[in-house]
């Protein structure tokens, strides 16, 4: 067992799981039961169920505001149950538990891991016959827990080979003299529409957006235009995103995850 309370790594919880049933609670349960010092943070409960790149997403933007060795939880899993893996990884900031489908990719592509397993050992499970449909109580929030407490990532199951873990990357962007072109990636709680496009692909420059024949003009905050009306900028994350000042993207301009984006840079 680990040290003092304040010297426990955080374990963080992101699921789909919402928060109108017990499953988000059992999970801390399970974690308890193993390590009650823990301390447990909700990234979010609201991913739309089985959205694996919404929480691809979410989990790569939640990172990297966590101290060192911090056991992060991802479980978005429609394939429960069937033989995609669950796994533990190790990577420079902590640990990542969770299966295998893509969840990781997003966090693997800021630094990669440095080493895999799959959880494997019954030893390190909440019960050695787990369920078919609820490994995050099961397999993901003892393993976790167990990390968190010190115990070492090989102990929990086989190696797996870093190559040959599931990728969910969305294509990336391109330039093409003054027009750079990416895709939606998310659409948060706001309806503001993010993209693929970094803030560096237009720095210093004017700029403007197409996105479902509609033309945007980029600014710096979303007070740049009158209520109810759309615009362009780079949001927290660092990316291009569309917005409507006090208003929803989504709902106004009819925009969906995978939509082309267009971006025009004045030459």
């Amino acid at each position: 067992m680990a040290g003092p309370r304040e010297t426990l790594p955080l374990v963080t919880l992101l699921t789909d799981f919402g928060t109108r049933d017990v499953y988000v609670g059992v999970m801390k349960g399970a974690i308890a039961r193993i390590n009650p010092a823990l301390r447990v943070i909700d990234l979010t409960h609201h991913i739309p169920p089985q959205d694996v790149a919404a929480a691809r997403f979410n989990l790569m933007n939640a990172v990297p505001y966590f101290p060192a060795g911090t056991v992060h939880v991802a479980v978005v899993d429609p394939g429960v149950g069937s033989e995609r893996r669950a796994i533990a990884l190790q990577t420079a900031q902590g640990y990542l538990v969770g299966p295998d489908n893509g969840i990781f990719d997003g966090v693997l592509q800021m630094g990669g891991a440095i080493a895999g397993v799959e959880l494997t050992n019954p030893i390190y499970w909440r019960d050695p016959n787990p369920s078919d449909t609820f490994h995050g109580r099961d397999l993901f929030a003892p393993a976790a827990a167990h990390l968190a407490s010190g115990v070492p990532l090989a102990k929990l199951g086989r190696a797996v080979d870093l190559a040959s873990l599931v990728t969910l990357a969305l294509p990336s962007w391109q330039r093409q003299g003054c027009c750079i072109t990416g895709c939606i990636q998310y659409l948060d709680h706001f309806g503001n529409a993010v993209t693929t496009i970094p803030q560096g692909a237009i720095a210093g420059q004017a700029w403007r957006v197409e996105v479902a024949e509609h033309s945007l003009p980029g600014h710096t905050t979303y007070s740049a235009v009158a209520v109810g009306e759309p615009l362009a900028l780079v949001g927290s994350h660092g990316l291009i995103e569309l917005a409507v000042n006090s208003g929803s993207a989504r709902e106004n301009l009819q925009l969906h995850v995978g939509d082309r984006v267009a971006v025009w840079c004045a030459s």
